[in-house]
């Protein structure tokens, strides 16, 4: 049987069978004698420990995420030492990994646990599944890990290796891919070992069934992979959405006086709520001084000089590019009624407070740090 992407697609029950018992076999056997892969929240069980890693996790890789994880652990050995803490104090350890809605969930939990449960993590998929910031993926990953509790993980390492393997090319992102995607790793999971079956398959589509460049060849899943036999390794798993990105052009203001710079945190559902920033004029195109200077943000300021250009970031987000331009003007009223709601804060101060990473880059760049 053909799919529209030429794959051969196995018949039979008895094959289709064999099949997934071939890769639930050969996957645990290879984690126990050839997955090499070190990381050390791996044989954890400590709930606290694996939910931080979990959301550290989502949306970055995990060497990126390594030395937050150690960080994290260092300033909050426990959830209890995490939910006392300030959220200022938390949004500076975070700095840096981006996408801070998870910080923002992850003191709620660690609060919630603290305060409502007591301390005590949840030891039920539904109640862990209920906590905010984690979904399916998360909480399977902590039921599994923690509590041995028989639940498959479904990450893009997974969705990857399972669409080649059985040559699956219902897209991966829609309605109909999510359910036979979960639906068959639920099947296969190993239900004896859930953490060692979870663990070797998200293992094996970091290290060897990669998105570029797989290690086909080193991989225990070969022989029956149904991508390999047809040479279509490199076109599966199949998406349907194609990703928007959305230029933006950030003009900030850094406002000098004397030994202090002026910032402010940003609020609504935008992109770095709860991160501080300078003065920012958001335009719809890159600008030049002249055109910035025109701009009715910059004319309510009554500046009477030019503002010194100190250069450019740009930032890749998810669905957005962040184009940002750093300008420096000395003022000499530090009182100035035009400013929103913010705070001078000495240069000296400056590492205590929480900015987006485009503007650390910016700060370290300049030797403000």
């Amino acid at each position: 049987m053909q799919s529209k992407y030429g794959l051969c697609i196995l018949r039979g029950m008895e094959q289709g069978k064999a099949h997934k018992t071939y890769f639930t076999k050969q996957l645990i056997h290879w984690h126990h004698t050839a997955n090499d892969r070190q990381l050390p929240w791996k044989a954890e069980k400590d709930p606290y420990k694996i939910w931080l890693s979990e959301i550290i996790l989502q949306q970055t890789r995990a060497q990126q995420g390594l030395p937050y994880y150690f960080n994290f652990l260092k300033a909050y050995p426990t959830i209890r030492k995490m939910a006392a803490a300030e959220d200022e104090e938390v949004y500076r350890i975070w700095q840096g990994l981006g996408y801070y809605n998870r910080c923002r969930n992850m003191l709620a939990t660690a609060r919630y646990i603290s305060h409502e449960l007591k301390g005590k993590f949840p030891t039920e998929y539904d109640s862990i599944l209920a906590l905010k910031g984690i979904g399916p993926y998360t909480a399977a990953a902590i039921a599994s890990f923690a509590y041995g509790l028989p639940h498959a993980v479904v990450d893009g390492n997974v969705y990857r290796v399972l669409a080649r393997y059985f040559g699956i090319d219902t897209p991966s992102d829609g309605a109909e891919g999510k359910k036979l995607f979960h639906g068959l790793a639920q099947e296969l999971l190993y239900k004896e070992d859930s953490a060692a079956y979870n663990q070797a398959i998200m293992d094996l589509g970091a290290t060897v069934c990669t998105p570029q460049k797989p290690q086909c060849e080193e991989c225990p899943l070969q022989k029956q992979c149904v991508a390999h036999r047809q040479d279509m390794v490199l076109l599966l798993p199949v998406r349907a959405k194609k990703l928007k990105v959305k230029e933006r052009h950030f003009n900030y203001l850094l406002l000098k006086h004397k030994d202090s710079i002026w910032v402010y945190k940003r609020t609504g559902k935008d992109i770095w709520h709860n991160l501080h920033e300078f003065y920012l004029i958001e335009t719809r195109q890159e600008t030049d001084i002249k055109a910035l200077m025109a701009t009715e943000e910059y004319k309510t300021l009554s500046f009477d000089k030019k503002p010194l250009y100190k250069g450019n970031i740009k930032q890749k987000l998810t669905h957005q590019t962040i184009h940002s331009h750093f300008y420096e003007i000395s003022i000499h009223n530090p009182d100035m009624a035009a400013l929103p709601h913010g705070k001078w804060v000495a240069i000296n101060d400056l590492k205590k407070i929480a900015f987006p990473k485009t503007i650390v880059s910016f700060l370290e760049k300049n030797f403000y740090f």
